[in-house]
């Protein structure tokens, strides 16, 4: 059994970035070829504006600390009935921290274009 588990285990450490890799290729090669259709067909598309780099931060921020949040707390939950769960909860801080600092940066480079 321990054989699968491991096997099972390096499958989805590999896999699950590919899939997520070949889902965004795809994904981004459709809104392409989208676009270029309704080029040829004469429609007129508004570009979307992109974020700035605050704002690209704060999004990255805060979905890192609402991951991190519903990850402590799914595991403050656990340990309720099993106190070892505890171990499993710590990490995480992990993305918490990621998430605060994406806010820093955030707030920093908004300083920076205030005084730019």
């Amino acid at each position: 059994m321990n054989d699968v588990t491991g096997l099972v285990a390096v499958m989805m450490f590999l896999g699950i970035p590919i899939a997520g890799m070949y889902t965004y290729y795809r994904v981004r090669k459709l809104r392409t070829e989208e676009r270029l259709a309704a080029i040829a067909r004469g429609v007129d598309i508004g570009l979307q504006p992109e974020l700035s780099p605050a704002a690209q931060s704060r999004r990255s921020g805060i979905l890192l600390i609402a991951a991190a949040l519903g990850y402590l707390i799914t595991f403050a939950l656990l340990a309720r009935m099993e106190s070892d769960a505890w171990i499993a909860g710590v990490f995480g801080v992990i993305p918490l921290t990621l998430g605060l600092g994406f806010f820093l940066d955030s707030a920093l480079v908004r300083r920076d274009t205030r005084h730019s």
